[in-house]
Parts: C-alpha cells; structure tokens; sequence
C-alpha cells in the first residue's frame, strides 16, 4: 500500500519529468540544456550546478558541457577547475556520488581542486547506460544541507530522462547544420594529420585559413604540449613558401653559447667549435619559413639581433663583418607570457611586436576535451603501426578515462601515454587497450586511497620522467629529447614531482 510520502515523492518526479518534456520542445540543444540545468539546480535546491554530455559512442566529438551558478566564470573555466576527481568516479563506476562534505571526505579531500575551493556537499549522477553519455554535477545545497535521498532520487530521475531527449534535439541540429565545426577550414587548408571536431580548435583554424596565405610573420602561444610546432608546419605548407625548406630550431635546446652560431652561422674560428663554416638556420631556410620554438629562451643578443633580421631582412653570421641577405618568414611559438617577460625585462618588447603582427593562442587540450577520445584514437592507430604490433582499439572506458583524466602536458602527453598503453597491451596480448593499460594504478588504489585520474597520471608522468633520466644519467638535455619536451618544462616537471638523482 502506498503511503502519503510515496505519492509525494512520486508527484516530485513526475511534476519533475513533465518539466523536462516541456523544455524538450525547445529547437536549440543549448538552450534546453541550460534551462533544464537551472530546472534541476531549483529543484535540488543547489547552489551550483554542471552538466557534461557525450555523443553517441566515446569518440564521437558532438558534446555539451554547461555551468549554472558559476558567477563570473565561462563554462571552460569551469570544467578546468571543477573537481575533476568526483566527476571522473561518477563516470568510470557508472553510479551516484553523494558526500555531505567532500574537504572532509577520505576519497576527494586530496583533490587541489576540492582544497582550493573547500568544496562541501556534492551530488554527481552519470547520465544514461553503461557507459555513461555524461554526468550531472551539484555543489552546495542551500542553506549548508547535505543532499537528501529525494534530492539523489530526483537527480537519478533527472538523468535517466535528459539522455534520449537531448538525443533527438542532437539528431535534428545534426541534419540542420552538420556536426563539425572544422569542416570548411578542412575544405581551404591541407591539415589531415589536425585532429578533432572541437569548437576551440575550429577557431584556430579559422586563424589559420586567415594567416597562412600571407607572408607575415606569426607568434603561437599557448601551453607547452599543444601542438604549436605541427600548426606551425601546416601554416608553412599551407602559405607562398610551401615549396621551400621548413626549418625548425628549439631555442631551449641549446646551450646559450651556441644559440647565435646554430642560429645565423658562424665563419670557421668564430668560437672554440667551429672549425669549419656552420650554415645557420637561417640560412637553411632561405625562401621558405623558419620556426624557432621557445622563442622566449633566447638570449638578449641573439633577440636583439633577431629583431635586426625581422626589420632589414640581413644578419651577420658569427665571424663575419658583411651582412648577409635572408628571406625568411619567421614563426615563433612560446608557453611563456611574452607581456609578463617584457615587464621583467626578460624579452625586448619591440621584437614582441615585431613577431606578434598576427597572433594565435593555441588552445589547452582542457579547452577542447571533447578531441580527446579523436586523438586518443589516431594515437593508438599510429603506435601500433609504428612498433609493428597488431591494430588494437581503445575500449569505451579507456576513452571514458581518457577523456576524463587530466593531461597538464596537453596532446604530447596524451599521445606519449596511448602509446605506453598500446605497448602495455601488446605486451599481455590482450584484444584491446583497457583504462588499466592507460593509466596504470587507477584500478588498484592503496587501502583507503581513492586515487583519481589526475593522481595516477601524475604518478605515471613522473615514473615515465625518473625512468628517462635514470636512461640517460640525469642528463636533463638528453632526457628532454626523448621525451619530447622542451628542457625548461623537464626541469619544472623535476621540481613539481620533487624527483632526486639516486632514488629508488
């Protein structure tokens, strides 16, 4: 028999439900999404509320992420800094997180993000079947209350139902618009090896299509990690110099001694090394386009005589008292703010303007998580072609954990980390790439530990980073260059992970 509260209780949900009905009438994905966002806040009686929703499989890049409640805060902000660990349990086991008081709770008061933020009550539902197709995330009851079982009941409602109707409103703005926002910059520029669907990276591209038929020069900021050396080379193979060299040099490789002989020559005896003529890479790239990486690592005489190069298209090569004629287009890329080290009198501001005709800020692959599962995908393509080993898939949780985990060293991070996994499951022969594979420790956390993706990504970057050091006898250059990466962000990652020479 069913007593008063049950029928209550029932009134809610289905009051809750007809609600929902109603806001799918609506033509716009978005704007049902918000509104129904702000529906389920009210009726929870939060005081914050986030919302991510997937496509139709785990690579598919059609996604959906809003905040309600956020003051002041764009919806990107917010999946970077929001508690990230909560968000990715939800998705990974497929069930309800409920805690009174996450700063006080065992499994996410070590989340920076819960600590920074002294995050309290929390509700997080998965949205949709196994695997979940997103997650609904409340923050903060009203009044400082935990959130009841009704508000879990209803929340569970709520996110049984948004699956199918947001797939409709999908389904018909699909048919009305497409569903690729890169697509007619995929149509103007040669670029088949970039990526994903993202609206974050169509907005480089759009930059890109803008820039690359002129013979400008252009500066590419953005975090160390981000593919800023490939969109370079797509500029150059898209531009007037396509069919002249493309000539690279990392200004962080070399030791500052050597930056202006490797860059603009040297006559033989210049310095203690050159014992012969050393054609600078300026010279190498004559009629095409030099790109010079980590450009804020020059030294102020190798600035200052840039920034000759830049306005009298001449230079003088180590040794020589006659200028030499360069045409060059120059692209520089930096992950330093170039307008903070001008202020610190670290970078001459009038080479910045110099270099800065056309700026483009490459995005954080926090900004475009919905590529993740894209690239992911073509990583783990390339690495099994590359070792020779048979073509294996990543599996929906693996893409899940993937998408859900956090990459600080942006697309060169995840593509170093697919290719561990697909060696990892060569290895046991197993028919597909498993979340374990990808990011191990993440299914065997110590006693009382609740490790999150965050914690075994950083677990994982910093043993892959001791193991390259110990391989090349804390040689810092030498491990930068197998890794990847550039030998400022090795010495930072040695810093942050707090690793020392002889440790076990």
């Amino acid at each position: 028999m069913t007593n008063g509260l049950d029928l209550t209780r029932i009134q809610r949900e289905c009051d809750l439900y007809r609600r929902l009905l109603e806001l799918g009438r609506r033509d716009q994905p978005e704007q049902f999404l918000r509104e129904a966002l702000a529906l389920i806040v009210e009726v929870a009686e939060a005081k914050q509320g986030y919302l991510e929703l997937f496509g139709d499989n785990p690579a598919e890049a059609a996604r959906w992420s809003l905040a309600h409640g956020f003051t002041g805060e764009q919806v990107e902000k917010v999946r970077a800094a929001i508690s990230r660990g909560i968000i990715a349990e939800a998705v990974a086991t497929g069930k309800t997180i409920v805690t009174d008081s996450a700063v006080d709770d065992k499994r996410f008061s070590g989340l920076d993000s819960v600590r920074r933020s002294r995050i309290e009550a929390v509700l997080c539902a998965p949205i949709g079947d196994d695997p979940p197709r997103g997650v609904l995330y409340l923050q903060n009851r009203a009044g400082h209350d935990s959130f009841t079982e009704d508000d879990q009941a209803r929340a569970e409602t709520f996110a049984w139902h948004l699956a199918p109707l947001v797939d409709r409103l999908l389904a018909g703005q699909r048919e009305r618009t497409g569903a690729d926002p890169t697509t007619p910059f995929r149509h103007q520029l040669r670029i088949a090896d970039v990526i994903g669907r993202s609206p974050a990276l169509a907005t480089v591209l759009r930059q890109m299509a803008l820039v690359a038929p002129l013979d400008v020069h252009v500066l590419l900021t953005g975090e160390t990690g981000t593919g800023k050396t490939q969109l370079a080379r797509v500029i150059h193979d898209n531009g007037p110099r396509a069919h002249h060299p493309f000539v690279a040099l990392n200004c962080a490789t070399l030791p500052e001694t050597l930056i202006e002989s490797e860059l603009f020559g040297a006559h033989a005896g210049a310095h203690s090394t050159a014992t012969r003529k050393i054609e600078g890479k300026v010279e190498s790239a004559e009629r095409g386009t030099l790109f010079l990486d980590e450009i804020s690592e020059l030294s102020h005489a190798a600035q200052a005589k840039l920034l000759h190069l830049l306005q009298s298209k001449e230079y003088y090569p180590l040794g020589s008292t006659k200028a030499q004629r360069a045409n060059v287009r120059v692209i520089a890329a930096t992950n330093v703010d170039l307008q903070q080290a001008v202020t610190d009198r670290r970078f001459r501001v009038d080479l910045l303007y110099r270099l800065q005709v056309l700026p483009i800020r490459v995005p954080s692959l926090a900004e475009r998580r919905e590529d993740v599962p894209l690239l992911a995908r073509f990583f783990c393509a390339q690495a099994s072609e590359r070792h020779g080993l048979p073509a294996l898939e990543l599996s929906p949780n693996a893409l899940r954990a993937a998408e859900s985990a956090e990459w600080p060293g942006n697309v060169r991070q995840l593509e170093n980390a697919v290719e561990a996994a697909v060696i990892r499951a060569a290895g046991e022969r197993a028919s597909r790439v498993e979340r374990s594979h990808l990011l191990p420790g993440s299914d065997t956390p110590e006693p009382d530990e609740a490790v999150t993706f965050q914690e075994a990504t950083r677990r994982f970057q910093a043993r892959l980073l001791r193991d390259a050091l110990e391989e090349q006898s804390w040689n810092v250059n030498e491990a930068a260059r197998r890794l990847d990466l550039a030998r400022s962000h090795v010495y930072n990652l040695i810093r942050a992970f707090g690793l020392e020479r002889g440790e076990q």
